[in-house]
Formats: C-alpha cells, sequence, structure tokens
C-alpha cells in the first residue's frame, strides 16, 4: 500500500462525518503561513505583559520553522498528492508538498506553548492539524511527520534561545 492508497482510505473513513471536512477547512486557515499561531503569540503577549518574552518566543518558532519547512519544500521539490481518487479540499499557495509548513508550525507552536503551560495538552492539536492536511488530500503522511519533526525541533531550539535571552 502506497501513501495515495492511505489518504484514499482515510478520506473514505471521514467523508462521512459530520464536521470533519469543513474543520479540516478551519484548521487549513488557521495554520495557513503560521498566522493562526502568530496571532495567538500576539494575544499571549498582550495579555500576559509578564510573559511577553515566552509569547514572543512562541511566535518566532512558529514562524522560523514556517520559514524553514518553505525552503526545503524548495529544495526537494516533491509535488502535492495529484492521484486522481484523491479528492483535493482546500486551494494551496504552492504544488510543493514536502515538509508540511501547517504540521511544521502547528508542532512547533504547540510544542512551545506546551513548554510554557508545562502541560502536554496543547501537544494535542499536532495530529489533528496532521490529520486535516491528509483528510484534505494536499499531503501525504510523510510530508505531515517530517514537518511535525521539523517543528519539535525548531521549538526547542527556539526555546533554548528564549531562556539564554536576557
Amino acid at each position: 500500500m502506497n501513501e495515495s492508497d492511505l489518504l484514499v482510505r482515510l478520506q473514505k473513513a471521514t467523508a462521512h462525518i459530520p464536521g470533519v471536512l469543513s474543520g479540516a477547512r478551519a484548521l487549513s486557515f488557521m495554520g495557513e503561513h503560521s498566522a493562526g499561531w502568530l496571532g495567538l503569540a500576539g494575544v499571549g503577549a498582550c495579555v500576559e505583559p509578564q510573559r511577553r518574552k515566552e509569547w514572543l518566543g512562541l511566535g518566532a518558532a512558529a514562524l522560523g520553522t514556517h520559514a524553514a519547512s518553505v525552503v526545503i519544500k524548495r529544495i526537494v521539490r516533491r509535488p502535492r498528492p495529484h492521484d486522481p481518487r484523491i479528492k483535493i479540499g482546500v486551494k494551496t499557495p504552492s504544488q510543493l508538498s514536502f515538509p508540511s509548513s501547517h504540521a511544521t508550525s502547528t508542532t512547533a507552536a504547540m510544542v512551545f506553548l506546551s513548554r510554557m503551560m508545562n502541560s502536554a495538552w496543547p501537544l494535542s492539536v499536532v495530529p489533528i492539524m496532521m490529520c486535516s492536511r491528509m483528510v484534505l488530500g494536499v499531503h501525504y503522511p510523510t510530508d505531515v511527520t517530517a514537518g511535525a519533526l521539523l517543528g519539535a525541533a525548531g521549538a526547542e531550539l527556539t526555546r533554548k534561545i528564549e531562556r539564554q535571552i536576557a
């Protein structure tokens, strides 16, 4: 079984569930160019001025890892899923697939937030975003997995840098 077969199975398994496609599209909007995570960081910095440095670090992690994923996409140049059995559920800014920038910036933001809150619950957002990209037919499983790994590494690096800045 190849990755296209997995996407077809996932789409068939979720197509009948109310709210899945609309929810995936909403997540797509939230993660586009890491805008939702940058917004979260901005609101957090305004609402919690005593933790402004951390909130800005979350924004830096999301934006920095998003930028890294875009550079990697342009080097790898893997095309998005194009099997005729796969239904594409959202428009994308490019035809490049690897790694998923949505999975990258979401993971970076949620790993950073998890560390800030000393709680694992933000990490639950990561697999939801990963699945949404596949439900929408715009990424292969390896795209979202690589994105999540890149995002986690970027969050940890950003967190170390943020802690060193006085």
